[in-house]
């Protein structure tokens, strides 16, 4: 019996150092200048752009993964990673199969402009495999490849305008690809300290932030599409309690601060979650308390007859609804109230930032002077109409002091009256 046991340890021995010596060889073989040069030749034709790479490694315990580092992706800026990693699913390696267990992403920086143009060629090459009729030639599913869990260590999101936000995330999935449970937290950039956590039950998500002071908590259902190619919906509500609006704006000068509470409601339908930021619609009521409109003195526009440049209000209360579609906003009966000074009206927000609309301002109880809103997010102007303007000079002239605003007021009554006559 010990002759049995003691021949089964030193096969055991020997199958050990077997293992040890292929781990060994494996790693030695993965870690050479040629496989790296295999790699990088392979993953430029996948892509369809030049890629570097400055190394590779292989483990095998506690789980077996493979690791590249130094990665550029040579689109224009370039794309670099200083490490991905990818381990698989034990149970997927037991039955012959490759399941991605996990990715991690560190350290990358990641334009949005190289994104898109990396997304254009992956679609190229998509064409370009399909046969006459249209349909792919390869329509084997990728479910398997759509990892368990994704962990993003310090990535840099440089938007289009060069704008950049770097943050960590930890991303478990369905074998679906929908997120069961998300976590992010915000390092630098905009946003900067907000965290937010996303949970899934069935089809519905629970949505907690914590961002500018206050919090954003909310739920979303989803519909999926009913066949491949198909459109899905998304809906949901968000409120919005003592958040402050600065920190939520991308510009070094906040137009608007002050504390933001809202009850928001979202729906979109669309075949691509690439698009859904295009078609989504949203309406709100707001309210900002303790608001402050910088750019803008709606006193002194009063004051020197609608040429305001600069400055800012100080408003005891800000309210209103916001509509959106897209990237375009409208912004609908607004009123604001500070002392002595009242206003009231509606603005449009364009997907360029360009503002439009009309505001109608009083100050001290006198004839609510109307006010052209133009500009853009970064650089508001408020003037009066022509109408008005004629108005308040006439006014001026026969009753300074009351008859600039009187005036303005009957001035710009007449110029829209003429206006509707003429069809202008």
């Amino acid at each position: 019996m010990n002759r049995i046991l003691k021949w089964v340890a030193w096969v055991v021995v020997v199958l050990l150092l077997l293992l040890a010596a292929g781990v060994w060889g494996l790693q030695r073989w993965v870690g050479t200048d040629d496989f790296r040069a295999r790699v990088a030749k392979e993953a430029s034709q996948a892509l369809g752009v030049n890629v570097k790479l400055a190394r590779v490694d292989a483990t095998v315990w506690p789980l077996p993964g493979v690791s590249l580092g130094g990665i550029e992706i040579q689109t224009r800026p370039a794309l670099t990673l200083e490490e991905l990693a990818v381990r698989p699913a034990w149970s997927g390696l037991l039955q012959g199969r490759i399941e991605l267990a996990t990715v991690l992403v560190r350290q990358a920086t990641l334009p949005q402009a190289s994104i898109d143009s990396l997304i254009t060629l992956l679609q190229k090459k998509k064409q370009l495999k399909k046969n006459p009729r249209g349909t792919e030639v390869e329509n084997d599913s990728n479910d398997q490849y759509i990892p368990q869990r994704t962990v993003l260590d310090q990535v840099t999101w440089v938007s289009a305008k060069g704008n950049s936000i770097t943050l960590h995330a930890d991303a478990r999935l369905s074998p679906q690809g929908l997120p069961d449970d998300v976590t992010v937290q915000i390092l630098k950039g905009q946003l900067q300290g907000a965290k937010a956590r996303l949970q899934r039950q069935g089809n519905d998500w629970t949505v907690a932030m914590e961002v500018g002071g206050g919090t954003v908590k909310g739920s979303a259902q989803l519909q999926p599409a009913p066949q491949p190619g198909a459109e899905f919906s998304l809906k949901g509500t968000l409120e919005t309690r003592a958040v402050e609006v600065a920190a939520l704006t991308s510009s070094a000068q906040p137009v608007l601060s002050g504390r933001l509470d809202a009850d928001t409601t979202f729906t979109g339908r669309t075949a691509s979650v690439g698009a859904l930021a295009d078609v989504l619609q949203t309406q709100s009521k707001f309210t900002v308390h303790k608001a402050v409109l910088h750019g803008i003195d709606l006193a002194r526009a009063i004051k020197t007859v609608g040429l305001s440049r600069g400055g800012e209000t100080a408003l005891d209360t800000l309210a209103g609804q916001v509509h959106t579609q897209g990237r375009a906003a409208q912004l609908t009966n607004l009123v604001a109230s500070s002392g002595a000074l009242s206003a009231s009206g509606n603005v449009a927000l364009a997907p360029s930032r360009a503002l439009t609309g009309r505001v109608t301002v009083e100050l001290g109880g006198a004839v609510g002077v109307p006010l052209v809103v133009g500009g853009t997010l970064d650089a508001p102007e408020v003037t009066l109409t022509r109408g008005a303007l004629i108005g308040a000079a006439i006014g001026t002239v026969v009753m300074p002091g009351v008859g600039t605003g009187a005036g303005a007021s009957m001035g710009d009554k007449v110029g829209s009256g003429l206006s509707k006559l003429f069809g202008r």
